[in-house]
Order: C-alpha cells, then sequence, then structure tokens
C-alpha cells in the first residue's frame, strides 16, 4: 500500500546534499525503499582520486544502512541505484556549488532540494563554518535564483541556534524573537574571512615557522629534509585551524551559543530567509542526532556522534565524571526520526509545510541526564569492557560536577604527562623500555580527548533550553496512520530506558570495536596477522637497516673495536673513558642529523690503512657483528629470502664492515670511504651516506630498476629518522623502536617488533684485542 508521503513525492526529483553524511545516508537509502517512484540527485564533491559517482558508491550505497533494501532488490541492486540515482560533483562551500555543464542543468532540475550538508563538528574552523554553514543554504539559493526555477528547498539546522537560554525555545527564527542581537551576518562572514588571512600570515613569520621547525624535530628527531619539512607545514596548517577553531567557540560563546556550529547555522538561517527570493524554504531542525531508534535498523548509526565518545570514554574508565546537570533534559532524537520528518516536510510542500519545524524530544517525552547516566552506568556494570588483561573495568560512580571542576582537574593531569613525556624524550631508550613511552603517550592522548570532550559538550550537557515541537506534532496529526506507521517521527514513541539500554549501548559498543569478552587482549594476535602480511610470498622486497635491528651495535663500537685492537689495557682505559666524555656530544649530533654524525665521525678513519682495516675488518665481522646480531632478525631475512622476497640492506655502517652479511642480502647498500693513492683512507665519504630520506630514494630507484613496486616492500628499522623508508612501503616493520620511533608505530599501528641477542655471547667492558681473543675463547669454551 502506497503512502500518502510516498504518493505526494511520486515521480518527484530530489536534490540532496551531504548524502555522505549521517543524515544524508538515512534519508537517501529511506527515499530510495519508502518512496519508490522518486529520483534522486546527489551532489557529491569529488575527492583527491575519485569522482563524485565513486563517492557515492563507495560511501554511501556500500554502507550496511542499505542492507535491508539491497536484499529486497537482490541482483538487481546496484542497476536500481544506477537508474534512480545521479550523482553531481559540487561543494556547498563553492559560489554557484562548483556546479558546471549538465551536473548544474541536472541539478537545479529538480523539484526539491533537502539541504543536510553541514561542518558538523563542535570545534570546527570558524571560517570553514562560516562558508558550509551559513553561506551554503544561501549559495543554494542563489543558484535557484541565477536560473530562474522554485523548487521547495528544505534546509536541514539545529535546534541550538537558540543559544544558551533557559526555558521554552519556540520554532521561529532567532532574528524574529526577543532575544535578537542585531548581528549582521555579513559582517560576521567578512570578520571570519579576515582572520582567516591573518592567521595564515601571522603562520608564516619567521619566528613562528622556526618554532613550527623546533617542534617537528622535537617529533620526529633526525627525519631527514623533507620529513621535517612535511611536519613543519601539517603544524603550521594545524595551528591555523586551531586559531580558527578557537576565534569559533570564543565568537560563539560572546554572542551565548555553545559553539561556533550553532553559531553559524543561527545566522545561516537569518542569512537564508533574507537572500531566498522567490525560493520557498522550509527549516528543519533536530536536537542531537543519535542512533537509529528502527529504521533502517534499530541501533544504525555512522560515525560517532556528540554522546558516543564520552560513553566509550566513561566505560573504559577514562572519564570519570562529566558536567551537568542531574534534573537537566539530554534533548536526543534518533536520526530515522529525524529523516522521516525531513521527508513529510518535503511532501507537505511549500504551501502546507511549517516554515520551520524542530525535531526535538525534551518539550515532550524528556530524557533526564539522570536517568541516561544511571541506565549507562548500570548497562556497563552488567556488561563491562574488559582491558587488555582480559580484566573487566569497573566503571566509576558518575558525579555531576561544573564544567570548570572537571577541566582543571584534566587540566593537571595532561600538564604531569607532558612534563613526564619530555623527560623520556631525552633519554636514550630503545625497544621495550621505549614502549613505555609510547604507553605514556597514549595516556596523554587520552586525557586531551577527554579535556576536549568537556570543552566541547559540556555546554549541551548543562543545557536548559526546552525545544518546543508544536509544528512538528501539528505535521504528524496531519497524517493517517499508514503514513505514521511508515514515517514515525513523533518523539513520544522513544520509551528512553529501552532505547539507551536495548539499541543505543550495544550499536555504539559494536562501533567502538571494545573489548567485551574477558581473557587477554588480541594484540598478540594482531601482531601474528601483521607478521602474516609482511611474508606473504606476494610481498617484492625486504629492506633492513643494520644497527640495532639486526645487531645490538653501532658505528662507534665498530670504530672502537678496530681503533684499540693493538692497544694495551692501559691504553683501553684511557680509550674507554675519552669515549664516554664524547657521548653526549655524539649522541646529540646524532639525534640531530644522522648524516652529519656519520660524517663528522668517519674523519676518524682518516690515515687508516686500507689493508690493515680489510684484515681486521674479518674478525669485527665476526666478534662483533656476528655476536651482537639478533638471531630473530637474522632468521626473518632469511625467511624472506626463503619466500622469493628480494633483500635489500641499507646501512649507515661502513662497507667493509658489513661485506661477511653478503650472502644473505641481493643488495648491500652502505657508506663507502674514498681511498688515497697512499693505499689509506680519507675520512671522507665517497657519496652521500644512505640514512634518513637516502634510504627512501634508495629503495624506489632500486624497484624502479628491478620492476618491483613500493607498495609491496617490507622495510624494517629502528629509528625516527628512518621515518622516510617507512612512509615509502606498505608494510613498515620498528624494530627495537627507540622512544620517538616507538610513538609513532602505536600511533598509525605499525608491527613492531622486539629482537635481543642471544644468550650466552661474550660481553667484555672494553673491546678485545688480539692478546685478550685467546683468552676470552678459552673462557667460554672451557
Amino acid at each position: 500500500m502506497t503512502t500518502v508521503i510516498a504518493e505526494s513525492l511520486a515521480g518527484a526529483r530530489i536534490a540532496i546534499t551531504g548524502s555522505t553524511g549521517f543524515v544524508g545516508t538515512a534519508l537517501v537509502e529511506r527515499l530510495l525503499r519508502n518512496v519508490p517512484d522518486c529520483e534522486l540527485v546527489l551532489l557529491v564533491r569529488p575527492g583527491r582520486r575519485s569522482s563524485a559517482a565513486q563517492r557515492a558508491r563507495k560511501e554511501i550505497f556500500r554502507n550496511d544502512a542499505f542492507d535491508r533494501l539491497r536484499e529486497q532488490l537482490g541482483d538487481d541492486f546496484d542497476a536500481e541505484m544506477d537508474r534512480r540515482v545521479t550523482a553531481v560533483a559540487g561543494d556547498v562551500s563553492t559560489d554557484g556549488l562548483g556546479l558546471v555543464g549538465d551536473d548544474r542543468d541536472t541539478f537545479t532540475s529538480c523539484d526539491v532540494i533537502i539541504h543536510s550538508a553541514a561542518a558538523v563538528s563542535f570545534d570546527s574552523p570558524l571560517d570553514m563554518a562560516v562558508e558550509i554553514n551559513l553561506l551554503g543554504p544561501t549559495r543554494i539559493a542563489a543558484l535557484c535564483n541565477e536560473v530562474g526555477v522554485t523548487p521547495h528547498l528544505v534546509a536541514v539546522s539545529t535546534c541550538y541556534v537558540a543559544g544558551n537560554r533557559r526555558g521554552n525555545a519556540p520554532e521561529e527564527l532567532v532574528s524574529e524573537g526577543p532575544f535578537d542581537m542585531g548581528l549582521n551576518w555579513r559582517t560576521e562572514v567578512a570578520a571570519a574571512r579576515r582572520l582567516k588571512g591573518d592567521s595564515e600570515a601571522l603562520s608564516r613569520e619567521p619566528h613562528q615557522l622556526r618554532q613550527f621547525r623546533k617542534e617537528a624535530r622535537a617529533e620526529l628527531g633526525a627525519a631527514g629534509a623533507p620529513a621535517l619539512a612535511a611536519k613543519t607545514e601539517q603544524l603550521r596548517e594545524r595551528w591555523v585551524k586551531d586559531r580558527l577553531v578557537e576565534a569559533g567557540r570564543a565568537r560563539a560563546a560572546s554572542l551565548g551559543w555553545p559553539d561556533a556550529y550553532a553559531y553559524t547555522k543561527a545566522l545561516g538561517e537569518q542569512a537564508l530567509t533574507e537572500t531566498k527570493g522567490d525560493v520557498p524554504v522550509s527549516i528543519v531542525r533536530p536536537s542531537i542526532i543519535e542512533s537509529a531508534w528502527a529504521e533502517p535498523k534499530p541501533g544504525w548509526i555512522r560515525g560517532f556522534r556528540m554522546a558516543e565518545p564520552v560513553i566509550i570514554s566513561y566505560a573504559r574508565g577514562l572519564l570519570k565524571e562529566f558536567p551537568g546537570v542531574p534534573e537537566g533534559t539530554v534533548d536526543v532524537i534518533p536520526v530515522d526520526m529525524v529523516v522521516a520528518a525531513i521527508i513529510a516536510v518535503a511532501a507537505a510542500g511549500p504551501e502546507r509545510a511549517p516554515r520551520i519545524t524542530q525535531v526535538a524530544s525534551g518539550g515532550i517525552n524528556p530524557l533526564k541526564y539522570r536517568l541516561l547516566v544511571d541506565n549507562v552506568s548500570g548497562w556497563f556494570t552488567r556488561n563491562p569492557i574488559y582491558d587488555s588483561e582480559g580484566q573487566p573495568i569497573v566503571v566509576p560512580e558518575w558525579t555531576f560536577p561544573g564544567r570548570g571542576r572537571v577541566q582543571a582537574q584534566l587540566t593537571r593531569a595532561k600538564n604531569v604527562l607532558n612534563r613526564t613525556d619530555k623527560v623520556l624524550q631525552a633519554l636514550p631508550l630503545r625497544g621495550k623500555q621505549a614502549e613505555f613511552t609510547a604507553t605514556l603517550e597514549t595516556k596523554r592522548m587520552e586525557v586531551e580527548r577527554a579535556l576536549e570532550y568537556v570543552e566541547l559538550y559540556g555546554l549541551y550537557t548543562e543545557c536548559e533550553a526546552i525545544y518546543q515541537v508544536d509544528h512538528l506534532i501539528e505535521l504528524w496529526d496531519s497524517l493517517d496512520a499508514h503514513d505514521q506507521q511508515t514515517f514515525l517521527f513523533d518523539p513520544r514513541a522513544v520509551d528512553w530506558p529501552t532505547y539507551v539500554t536495548t539499541i543505543h549501548l550495544p550499536s555504539v559498543v559494536e562501533h567502538a570495536r571494545v573489548k567485551t569478552t574477558p581473557g587477554k587482549s588480541g594484540g598478540t594476535d594482531r601482531m601474528t596477522r601483521m607478521r602474516k602480511q609482511v611474508l606473504d610470498p606476494k610481498r617484492h622486497v625486504a629492506a633492513f637497516d643494520l644497527e640495532n635491528t639486526l645487531i645490538a651495535s653501532n658505528v662507534v663500537e665498530s670504530y672502537s673495536w678496530l681503533a684499540t685492537r693493538r692497544l694495551d689495557t692501559p691504553e683501553r682505559i684511557r680509550y674507554a673513558v675519552r669515549a664516554l666524555v664524547e657521548a653526549p656530544g655524539l649522541l646529540k649530533l646524532d639525534r640531530s642529523d644522522r648524516t652529519d654524525f656519520l660524517r663528522h665521525f668517519y674523519r676518524r678513519y682518516e690515515d687508516a690503512p686500507v689493508e690493515q682495516i680489510a684484515e681486521d675488518a674479518q674478525e669485527l665481522f665476526t666478534q662483533l657483528v656476528i655476536t651482537k646480531s639478533f638471531p630473530a632478525g637474522m632468521r626473518r631475512v632469511r625467511e624472506h629470502k626463503a619466500l622469493g622476497h628480494r633483500t635489500v640492506l641499507i646501512t649507515g655502517a661502513l662497507d667493509f664492515a658489513v661485506s661477511g652479511l653478503a650472502p644473505l642480502f641481493d643488495e648491500i647498500v652502505a657508506a663507502e670511504m674514498s681511498v688515497r693513492p697512499d693505499g689509506t683512507y680519507s675520512g671522507e665519504m665517497v657519496s652521500v651516506p644512505p640514512t634518513g630520506e637516502a634510504r627512501a630514494q634508495i629503495l624506489s630507484d632500486y624497484c624502479d630498476a628491478e620492476g618491483l613496486r613500493l607498495d609491496e616492500c617490507v622495510a624494517y628499522a629502528d629509528s625516527s629518522s628512518d621515518l622516510p623508508l617507512f612512509e615509502a612501503v606498505g608494510f613498515p616493520v620498528a624494530v627495537n623502536p627507540e622512544t620517538r620511533l616507538a610513538a609513532i608505530a602505536r600511533k598509525r599501528g605499525w608491527l613492531v617488533e622486539h629482537w635481543t641477542k642471544a644468550e650466552g655471547g661474550p660481553r667484555p667492558l672494553l673491546p678485545i684485542g688480539p692478546m685478550m681473543v685467546e683468552r676470552e675463547r678459552r673462557r667460554v669454551f672451557r
């Protein structure tokens, strides 16, 4: 049986903006399923490597919202989507929506335009929120007026345009109510754009660029010029964004709105009303949109909304309290009710549809904050999340403090973690010791996230506005029973304890991918899966660093072994003392620039006889390199060879020190010193030492020459200076990572290996000379 709503929209061509978002995806699915005779035109911003149509197929139709429709249509699903849906390339943040040619004609030929595109993040930069939320609707109206068409424009806004008021918030324009401040939206747009330009200019001031460079080096260490340049630019862009985010918050707060989202939406309504011309406009204002009550299935959600991060942080024990008024109302509305209301407004047409319709629960079926907290706490007490050790996390007893107290507590915790992290970053930690710093970094990020949640969402939980829904209920009462059954948008239908405990929370936990069963975490299994990927026969090349990756040694130790080989014990002791004195300076130079360090250090080989070094290098290999090698690392090289992978050693060690490893590798790229005519080393490099970004280029050149793919390469290394190499390949493996790399590897989800030397090997305090070798051999084998 066809509903009246479906009949009203039968044969209609409906344009939708924001179709890749939460509301937009649900809206597309509902129209296709419940209004079978309509056609949809989706305005989609093309991606860097994908067209509008490709994005629509991937980001909309592959979503699980379409499972029900896909099951109904079976093998005809794709054909039906192609027949009824057209994706056009455009962008609401651009004048004219960025539409050209046939796409422009297709969009402007629609009977209804549902504008759901928005910068929905509560911490959007001010300029972005202005361009999308404030100016987006006016651009649609301007385009329609320019072409001379008058489709029914249904603009999705938010109840929070009412601001931080107490008491009733009716369905009227803010600019027409008693709280109108006389703001000029054009002035606000000009100010936001000017601030963006000023921030960009300030970010390019020499002192700022030096600071960004300093921060980049502190995070990445000696990662090489390209990586540091990219990080510096990333920090500059982040600085500009943070300034604009803070400007948006400050401007919104100064005018009584909770954030830039509500502020720009309010001005967007004002701007659209003033500039709509002949285009008929209906505004739909949802409150806080959360998971579905029933359609397309109970609990359906796309991405985390406002409440989910807070709920999961509480369940994991990260957020022990959150500001809010216990008797206050948390105005939540399920996404399927919002979608149904939007469709009903569109079907009513500009003649019958209310000018403004609020879709909210607080004025007619309120969810009290204490009821929400009690249900969340009780549910996680019965269904706890488990930590990595398989122990249930006991949720704390929720209190209702003010925002100031919670912010102060989290800020103190953040400052302590920042100071601790700074101390640990200065220490030469490695491997499992460095893993502790990565754990600390994770904790610091969790505290920062919790602080961000309090700052962003605290005002919403403290809000005491009651959004009136008179127009919504009038529209609901005008529907017949069949329409009401098909397009449910009456907030009174929601039983909040049932919704929270049997629909919303199970969905949130499922999407959060947290541990819900006892027993140790599957982290080991994850590492096992990643090792299988690394050792897949499809891989092409396995590239290895040497020092602290395959052996527990370095160029300083190799030089010391050679330099003291023919010294007696007193001279050895004096050398060791000098080396200890020099160590801090060498470590500092190494952390600053690995290439400069190697050039500086290899100067010590000046005048060394080539023949003598070659003779000594053989014993260096057996007594130092092999003795200090990691058996697991050597096995990994052999595993790669057995699988048919090319094995490449790229090391800053000198070529004579690693020549004994030739049987393991198809290619060895090492540092090389020039030789003088008299048969001595000059102490100068023949070419740039293979470190930092040079390693990435070496591997890239090797793959090009051999017809191999970088994205099928594996790279093993231990330092953040190898970041360019890691980022070049498809499968990075951090081995015994130093502090910075340990944090980066954890953040990016890379495979981490901890390889150690074989037990029982000789561990002399000083380098072993010829006279001591035999003595050491007798000690070991007696």
